[in-house]
């Protein structure tokens, strides 16, 4: 099954209505709610009109002040459970995108982990989602409801006088072009601000990774520079957008009280011609005063979706970088499972275009059962191995089979769940000594954990730990050694009951009791699977039942350590001088 490019991800309005689907009915509800409320605003004004006639013909006014009461009582109660409603579903679109973000991220392709840089990518996790609440509510509820509500009032003000409703409409036409000149620079300061958050989160976590070598290189304050200026230039972007999202919201005002001071003087002349009533003034001018809330809500909803807009453009990239298929993850092999057999064939590789080949055809082939050592110099593609038959990353040409069978035609969670893998740093991560050692098998039972345990010679650690197995390693495993984390990582490939397991160069922080034992422990393995190796110890070697000599991308030998000493000269120098000489 190969793995496809990615899709052409769809717009930013359209992403924004994927997250908002599942959560339609609450959030229609909540626009109901705001729409009700904008409803019975509207009609306070007739009802002060009628409480104004009924004043000027000496009537009774107890049944004008109680619907004025009751509408007001009512406006508060059914805006304050539309604006809960609206902000719970808010919060929920929130939740969604960052399920789908992180369920993504996580199934990125080592290829574009590479290139990318993950502090960045948590940026988009935690602040870009973030707004996505704003523009739920204040955007997408917000144009829709203030949006109805404007027009509503615009009727109803059309209803009242006709003539004042064109001076109104004349004073927000020029409002609305200052507006459209303004809109455009938020969207720019947005995405400038939000990527300058993106750097500081890359940089920062960057220096938090290599914080040792940070502090014993004397460069705090150079990295603490770098720091600042990402952060300073958030500021000076934000601030930037600040600035215009503060000229469209006066924009808007301004616009209303010359609206206002410009109906109240033609209004007046027309009251002194005798064209309108008193009530039907005081009536225009509480509409006028009532338009504000649903014009400052649609300028408000556009300028806060030009910073939405940046936040989902961000999330948008995100989404567009090449991800491996979704899966269900395979069950583990079941004990005492057939091991696999594998063979590369002519398999060139390179980590990007512009990159030179690290594999120039390689072929080599390995039998089911047994140690098979890889060798060679510095850079000679030993690692890269490992990563093809994980498919990190595919070959640009060659074919890589697994029991007789193309990598590309298996299912990743089905292969990746045949073999057992120890990197090179031995990585551990933050949480319990517990949780690293069932990381790739949950389902481990005690009786499982304390074979592996003592087979990894880690039973002696775990006795001395304050809390045992659940006792806290610290992020990325500082509160052990180097050692302890190597063992950590082995025992933890050991409990998947791996088909195939590789270790790449696993025992190089061990000492060397822990060495030999651990030599044997490897030793017993490969009686029942298959076990890959890549060793620069020559006691490691020459237990191997084969070992294939790489050099500069190439397999330039293939057999066990004494053919190679006699037949091949380079495997003859690596194992006078790099291995440690002791053995014939």
């Amino acid at each position: 099954m190969s793995i496809a490019d990615p899709e052409p991800r769809p717009p930013a309005w359209r992403l924004l209505l994927d997250y908002v689907r599942p959560h339609r009915w609450t959030l229609l509800a909540g626009a109901l709610l705001s729409l009700l409320t904008g409803a019975t605003g509207l009609l306070l004004p007739l009802v002060a009109r009628g409480l104004i006639d009924d004043l000027s013909h000496d009537r009774a006014i107890t049944g004008a002040l109680l619907a004025m009461s009751g509408l007001v009582v009512a406006n508060a109660a059914v805006g304050g459970l539309g604006s809960y409603v609206l902000r719970r579903t808010a919060e929920s679109v929130v939740l969604g995108a960052r399920r789908a973000l992180s369920s993504y991220l996580l199934r990125l392709r080592i290829t574009a982990v590479d290139r990318t840089e993950p502090g960045d990518l948590m940026a988009r996790i935690t602040s870009d989602t973030t707004l996505l609440r704003e523009v739920t509510t204040d955007s997408l509820v917000g144009l829709g409801t203030g949006g109805l509500t404007l027009l509503a009032t615009v009727v109803m003000m059309g209803v009242v006088d006709p003539v004042l409703l064109g001076v109104t409409l004349a004073v927000i036409l020029v409002a609305g072009t200052v507006l459209g000149v303004i809109v455009p620079r938020i969207n720019r300061a947005s995405r400038q601000a939000q990527d300058a958050i993106g750097v500081m989160g890359a940089s920062l976590e960057r220096i938090l990774g290599a914080l040792r070598t940070v502090k014993a290189s004397g460069a705090e304050h150079r990295e603490e520079r770098t720091l600042h200026e990402a952060a300073e230039e958030s500021w000076r972007q934000s601030v930037r957008a600040a600035k215009w999202s503060a000229a469209a919201g006066n924009t808007a005002g301004l616009a209303m009280q010359i609206a206002f001071i410009t109906v109240l003087a033609v209004g007046g002349a027309r009251v002194a011609t005798g064209a309108i009533q008193v009530g039907t003034l005081v009536a225009f001018l509480l509409y006028v005063f009532y338009l504000m809330s649903p014009i400052q809500q649609v300028v408000g909803a556009i300028t806060q979706y030009q910073t939405g807009a940046a936040a989902l453009a961000r999330i948008r990239e995100a989404l567009s970088l090449p991800s491996e298929p979704a899966a269900h993850p395979a069950p583990l092999p079941a004990p005492g499972a057939e091991p696999a057999a594998l063979a590369f064939d002519e398999v060139r590789f390179r980590y990007a275009d512009d990159l030179p080949y690290v594999h120039h055809g390689v072929t080599f082939a390995v039998p089911a059962r047994g140690m098979t050592a890889f060798v060679g110099p510095s850079g000679a593609g030993k690692t890269t191995v490992f990563s093809l038959i994980e498919r990190f990353y595919d070959p640009e040409s060659g074919t890589i089979t697994l029991d007789g069978l193309d990598l590309r035609d298996w299912e990743l969670p089905r292969l990746r769940s045949a073999i057992g893998y120890v990197e090179q740093d031995a990585p551990v991560l933050s949480g319990s000594l517990r949780d690293n050692l069932l990381l790739g098998n949950p389902d481990a039972s005690e009786d499982a954990i304390a074979r592996v345990l003592k087979t990894t010679r880690l039973d002696g650690l775990v006795a001395r730990l304050p809390s045992g197995l659940d006792t806290l390693v610290g992020h990325r495993g500082t509160k052990l050694s180097g050692g302890e984390r190597q063992r950590v990582a082995i025992a933890r490939a050991l409990l998947r009951r791996p088909r195939l397991l590789l270790l790449d160069e696993a025992t190089s922080q061990l000492d060397a009791v822990n060495e030999a034992a651990l030599r044997d422990t490897v030793a017993d393995v490969a009686r029942t699977t298959t076990v890959l190796v890549v060793a620069h110890r020559l006691s490691t070697v020459t237990m191997a039942d084969r070992i294939v000599v790489m050099d500069a991308g190439r397999v330039r030998a293939v057999g066990t350590h004494r053919e190679l000493v006699a037949a091949d000269p380079l495997y003859a120098e690596l194992a006078a001088t790099q291995f440690l000489a002791t053995a014939g």
